[in-house]
């Protein structure tokens, strides 16, 4: 569980949302729909962060939505798909819909409760997020919500996490990430921040900065940030 060394527990843990709080498993259908074969979905949305991670590594930037839904037209256009306009937004717009794993509340609670403050960080906008939180029953729960606009530079790049710990009133050191993306442990773990993956969608990258803890589900990693 956990990675090398042990360190100390963070007062403020910040939640990748896309992907780890809200996994993209809703969405495979759309993407099916449009022609994409089962594995597209992952390939649409890898597409779009390489492009935001492209555009952030030479200091340029556009909403992630935007992003992806010009990486949706590069996917289709190698498949040689040329579906309606009206279903390719309908995709993009699915992200704001998607429902939390059923273990989130309880691992956003067993933080609060250990007096820990929870951020929501993510490369898509303030406004879809705090929906998304409202809708699956954790706003409540979330002290900040931070967003990549907010920079105007996508995740991975280390102002975003440095600007997360800012507004969560806590030094780099003193925040955790939680994330199901390895290149998003890699990013937080670079800016100094504690990491912690969430290894149930893809085993973790052997290239990148080893993440201090490890778990099987969103309550797991919680209880072992609590733990530390």
């Amino acid at each position: 569980m956990f990675g090398l060394g042990k360190p100390a527990r963070p007062k403020a843990v910040a939640f990748d949302i896309i992907g780890t709080v809200f996994p993209l498993e809703p969405l495979r259908s759309s993407a099916t729909a449009l022609g994409l074969p089962a594995a597209g979905l992952e390939g649409w949305f890898a597409a779009g962060c390489r492009d935001a991670f492209a555009m952030a590594a030479v200091g340029d930037f556009e909403p992630f939505t935007t992003v992806l839904e010009a990486a949706l037209d590069q996917v289709l256009a190698e498949q040689k798909l040329n579906p309606p306009e009206h279903d390719r937004k309908a995709l993009v717009k699915g992200l704001e819909t998607l429902d939390s794993r059923p273990d989130a509340g309880a691992a956003f609670k067993a933080l609060a409760s250990a007096g820990i403050r929870l951020v929501a960080l993510s490369n898509g906008a303030k406004s879809s997020t705090k929906s998304l939180l409202e809708r699956a029953g954790l706003a409540d729960l979330v002290q900040t919500v931070v967003s990549v606009d907010e920079v105007k530079l996508s995740k991975p790049r280390s102002e975003v996490y440095e600007h997360a710990a800012r507004e969560a009133s806590v030094a780099t050191g003193e925040m955790a990430l939680v994330a199901a993306h390895p290149w998003d442990i890699n990013g937080a773990a670079a800016a100094g921040l504690v990491t912690a993956y969430l290894e149930t969608e893809r085993p973790y990258s052997k290239v990148m900065r080893t993440p201090d803890l490890k778990g099987q589900s969103l309550v797991e990693l919680a209880q072992s940030i609590v733990d530390l």
